[in-house]
C-alpha cells in the first residue's frame, strides 16, 4: 500500500504500520463548474488520508452517478471518467478502512434511493453504536459492511421527510465520529458529529461552495476558507446559498493525532497551521529531553517539522541523514523474506558521509509497534553513528482509537505493555525521549478539554464501555445470519 505521497507504507512489513487514518472527504456546489474535476483535485489533496479506494458522486439536478474503485485517486480517475460525472454538485472520498474489509463493495460514496430520489453519502471518521443502528433496518437493506452503509441505509429510509429533516433527526442518535458529505439530486450537505473529533471545513468558490477533510484541499482548488464547520451542525448548500442547522449541542473534543501525524502540515485547524504545531513540539521535546549530539535528523518525512524546531531550540545543527524513496509504483511487488528483513531500506537509506562518526538525535512522530523505529536505529550504527538518541513528537501511544484511526489492540502497541526505559532497550537506542501530553496539548495552543486524546491517555471523549466494535462488525453479523 502507498501513502498518497508515494512513500511505501506497512505492506513493506505487515507487522509495523504507521497510524491510518479513517478518510477524506470533499464536496462541491457550483453552477457552472466542472464539479467533477473540482472534486478530483480536492481529493488528490487528501489522498494521505486513505490509499485503498477513491470515488466521485455528481448530479445534475435530476439525477445521481457515482463511479468508484480501488486504488488511488490518480488511478480511479481518467479524464474520460471525470467527463462523465457531469453536474453542479459533487461529493467524493477517499478510504482506509476502519469498518469492513477494503473491498470495492465498501468503497463510497454510498448510494441509495430514498422516496424523493437519490442519497449520495461520504463519512469520515468511525461509529462505536453501528451494531444497534443495524438493528434498525430490515434484513438485506445493506449489501457492505460498513458504518457508512448503514448511515445511508437511515438517512434513505425517511418515509417522506426530506433529507434534511431525516439527518436532523437520525444524527443525535449516532455515536462516534463522523464528518459527512451528502447530497441528492439539489443539495450539498454536510455534517460533523458533536464533537467534531474529525476535522471538516467550509470554503467559498467564485461561483459556488466546498467543504473538506482539511484546509489544505480548499486552497488546491482555489476556495477561500470560510471556517470550520461546527460540532453538532448540518449545512445545507442549494441555489439559495448556505444554510445552517443544529442538530445537537456541541461539545468540542478534536482529535489532538491530527496535529502529530494525520493531517498535512499546510493545512489549519482551529486557527493554528498544523506545521507550526508541529515545529512547536519539537522545540518543546528538545527542553523536555535535551542531549548532548552532533547533528538532528528527522525521519523524513513525518519526523521534519519538529526536527527542525528541536534543532532551532538546541543549538544543535539539523541535517539529512536519511534518503527516502520518493516513488515506488502502486504494483510495488511484495518483497521477499530476504528482503523484508532489511525492508527498511525499501523506504530509507542512510548518507554515510553525514552521519558517521556522528552522535545523532533522530525524530519522528510516533512510535506504535516499534519495529521500524528499530531497523532505523540499528541502519544508522551500521553505517557508522556514533550514538542514536530517538526524540518522539507525540506521547507513547498506550491506547486503542475507536474513533477512525486504526491503531492497533493495546496489546499490540509496545508502549501499552514497556516502559520508556523497556522501549528504548528494545529499540537499541542510547536514549529514547517522548514529548509530554502536556507539552503536546500546550504546543496546539487549545485547551485541553477541547482536545481528543485518548490514544495517549485511555480518556474517551465518547464512552466505549460495552460497545460493540470492530473493523469486521457487520461481516461478523452477516456470517451468522447465514
Amino acid at each position: 500500500m502507498l501513502r498518497g505521497d508515494g512513500r511505501l507504507s506497512h505492506d513493506c512489513d505487515p507487522r509495523d504500520h504507521a497510524p491510518k487514518d479513517a478518510c477524506g472527504v470533499f464536496g462541491v456546489w457550483a453552477s457552472g463548474e466542472e464539479v467533477s474535476t473540482l472534486t478530483y483535485y480536492g481529493l488528490y489533496a487528501l489522498q494521505h488520508r486513505g490509499q485503498e479506494s477513491a470515488g466521485i458522486a455528481a448530479s445534475d439536478g435530476s439525477r445521481i452517478l457515482v463511479y468508484k474503485d480501488m486504488g488511488l485517486v490518480a488511478q480511479v480517475f481518467d479524464e474520460s471518467v471525470l467527463g462523465t460525472l457531469r453536474g453542479h454538485i459533487a461529493i467524493g472520498h477517499c478510504r482506509y478502512s476502519t469498518t469492513g474489509s477494503s473491498v470495492w463493495e465498501n468503497a463510497q460514496p454510498t448510494l441509495s434511493s430514498t422516496d424523493a430520489g437519490g442519497l449520495a453519502l461520504a463519512h469520515n471518521g468511525n461509529l462505536i453504536n453501528t451494531a444497534e443502528l443495524a438493528k434498525r433496518l430490515p434484513p438485506g437493506a445493506i449489501r457492505a459492511t460498513t458504518d457508512t452503509e448503514v448511515l445511508t441505509a437511515l438517512l434513505a429510509a425517511g418515509e417522506g421527510r426530506s433529507v434534511e429533516d431525516a439527518a436532523v433527526d437520525l444524527l443525535p442518535q449516532v455515536k462516534g465520529a463522523y464528518s459527512l458529505v451528502f447530497m441528492d439530486e439539489r443539495t450539498l450537505y454536510a455534517a460533523r458529529d458533536p464533537q467534531g473529533i474529525r476535522p471538516l471545513v467550509l470554503g467559498r468558490l467564485e461561483s459556488g461552495w466546498a467543504v473538506a477533510s482539511e484546509t489544505a484541499a480548499l486552497d488546491i482548488v482555489g476556495a477561500a476558507i470560510v471556517r470550520e464547520i461546527e460540532p453538532g451542525e448540518l449545512i445545507i448548500i442549494d441555489e439559495r446559498g448556505v444554510r445552517t442547522r443544529r442538530f445537537a449541542p456541541a461539545d468540542p473534543k478534536g482529535c489532538l493525532f491530527e496535529y502529530v501525524y494525520l493531517a498535512r502540515p499546510d493545512t489549519t485547524i482551529s486557527g493554528r497551521s498544523v506545521h507550526a504545531t508541529r515545529v512547536e513540539v519539537g522545540r518543546r521535546l528538545a527542553r523536555e529531553h535535551p542531549v548532548e549530539a552532533d547533528l538532528v535528523i528527522p525521519t523524513p518525512e513525518s519526523g521534519t517539522p519538529a526536527a527542525i524546531g528541536y534543532a532551532q531550540e538546541s543549538g544543535i545543527p539539523y541535517g539529512q541523514g536519511l534518503v527516502k524513496n520518493s516513488y515506488v509504483g502502486r504494483t510495488f511487488i511484495q518483497p521477499s523474506q530476504t528482503i523484508r528483513q532489511r525492508g527498511i531500506r525499501l523506504k530509507l537509506n542512510p548518507l554515510r558521509e553525514v552521519i558517521e562518526g556522528k552522535r545523532l538525535i533522530v525524530v519522528d512522530d510516533s512510535i506504535v509497534r516499534g519495529n521500524t523505529q528499530r531497523a532505523i536505529v540499528r541502519m544508522l550504527r551500521e553505517a557508522g553513528a556514533a550514538e542514536v538518541h530517538v526524540r518522539i513528537s507525540s506521547p507513547p501511544v498506550t491506547w486503542p482509537c475507536f474513533y477512525g484511526i486504526d491503531f492497533a489492540t493495546r496489546a499490540e502497541l509496545i508502549a501499552g505493555s514497556l516502559s520508556v526505559e523497556e522501549i528504548c532497550a528494545s529499540l537499541g537506542a542510547d536514549s529514547l525521549g517522548y514529548i509530554s501530553l502536556d507539552g503536546l496539548i500546550s504546543a496546539t495552543t487549545l485547551p485541553v478539554d477541547r482536545l481528543c486524546r485518548a490514544c495517549f491517555d485511555g480518556s474517551y471523549p465518547i464512552p466505549v464501555d460495552g460497545a460493540t466494535v470492530g473493523k469486521f462488525l457487520l461481516e461478523d453479523v452477516q456470517e451468522a445470519a447465514l
